[in-house]
C-alpha cells in the first residue's frame, strides 16, 4: 500500500519530545488494546529508555478480555507499569489516576530521601494519533485538574495539566514513525483509524479487514451483524452486505465506497464484538 502517513509536523513533534524529555520523571504511553503491537511507536523504546514508564492499554472495552490480560502481563514482564483503561468512560478516571500515582511512588520516595517532601512529579503523555489520548487528557482536565500554564523551556503549544497527587502532566501531539515495519501492522493502524481515512483507499482497507477476519476465524461476527451469507470469495461478503443494506448505485451497481465505510466504522465502534487483532509474542 502506498500511504503517506508521516507528515512533516510529526518529525517536529519527535524533536520536541526529545527536547522536553529531560523535564519529566515519568512517561505515560497510550496504546490501542486492539492492536497493542502495531499502535506502539517503535521509536519510543529507545527515546524513553531512561524514564519510568506507564503503559495505558486504552479502549480495552473493545478488545478481547483474554488477550487484554495476556498483553497486560506481556508489558509488565518488561518492567513497565500497566493499566487497562477506557478513555470514554469517566468512571474509570480514578483507576487511571491511581495507576499514575502508583507508577510515581518510587520517584516520590527518592525525592523524600533527598529532603523534597512535596516535590511535583512531572509526567509526559505520548502515543500515536487517534489512540484516545486526547479524550483521556480531556477527562483528566475537566474532572479533577486545572491547567498550570506554560513552563519555561517548553514549546508554547504544549500544555501542562495539574493532576491529583501533586502531578503535572505534559500533553503532546500524536506521532507515528517514518516507515512501515510490515504491511500487516500498517493495515491494523488503518483499521483502527490511526492513519487518516483521507490518505487511504477504504475499499482496499475493508476488503483486507474482511479477509483477515476469515483467516483468524472471526468472520461470523461480521456475517451475524449484517445477516448475510459468506459466499465463495471475500468480495462476495462485501457485496452481500451492500445488497442487504441497499448500498446500491443506479439500482444495480454495488456502492463499494459506502459499504467499505460501513464495515470499517462498525469495527471501530465495536459492533462486531470485542476483537483484538494481535497476540503477544
Amino acid at each position: 500500500m502506498n500511504i503517506n502517513w508521516y507528515p512533516g509536523h510529526m518529525k517536529v513533534t519527535k524533536d520536541l519530545l526529545r527536547e522536553n524529555l529531560k523535564l519529566v520523571n515519568i512517561v505515560i504511553e497510550v496504546i490501542d488494546a486492539r492492536i497493542p503491537k502495531s499502535s506502539k511507536n517503535p521509536d519510543f523504546d529507545k527515546l524513553f529508555q531512561d524514564k519510568k514508564r506507564l503503559i495505558v492499554l486504552n479502549k480495552y472495552d473493545l478488545a478481547d478480555p483474554n488477550l487484554n490480560k495476556a498483553w497486560e502481563d506481556y508489558y509488565k514482564k518488561k518492567g513497565w507499569s500497566v493499566v487497562l483503561y477506557n478513555s470514554t468512560d469517566n468512571k474509570e478516571l480514578r483507576k487511571l489516576e491511581s495507576a499514575i500515582n502508583d507508577a510515581s511512588k518510587e520517584i516520590i520516595e527518592r525525592y523524600k530521601k533527598k529532603g523534597f517532601k512535596n516535590k511535583t512529579i512531572k509526567a509526559m503523555i505520548a502515543g500515536i494519533p487517534n489512540v484516545g489520548k486526547s479524550t483521556l487528557i480531556n477527562s483528566l482536565a475537566k474532572k479533577k485538574s486545572t491547567k498550570t500554564g506554560n513552563i519555561p523551556g517548553i514549546t508554547k503549544s504544549k500544555q501542562w495539566i495539574r493532576l491529583t497527587g501533586n502531578i503535572d502532566l505534559l500533553d503532546t501531539p500524536g506521532i507515528l514513525w517514518p516507515k512501515f515495519i510490515d504491511e500487516e501492522g500498517a493495515l491494523n493502524l488503518a483499521y483502527t483509524g490511526a492513519i487518516k481515512d483521507e490518505v487511504l483507499v477504504l475499499e482496499e482497507i475493508a476488503f483486507k479487514f474482511v479477509e483477515k477476519m476469515e483467516k483468524v476465524g472471526l468472520i461470523n461476527s461480521i456475517l451475524e451483524r449484517y445477516g448475510v451469507d459468506a459466499g465463495e470469495k471475500t468480495l462476495d461478503i462485501i457485496e452481500n452486505i451492500a445488497k442487504k443494506r441497499a448500498l446500491i448505485i443506479n439500482k444495480t451497481e454495488i456502492d463499494y465506497l459506502r459499504v467499505s465505510k460501513l464495515i470499517v466504522k462498525d469495527y471501530r465502534d465495536g459492533n462486531f464484538g470485542r476483537i483484538t487483532l494481535e497476540k503477544p509474542e
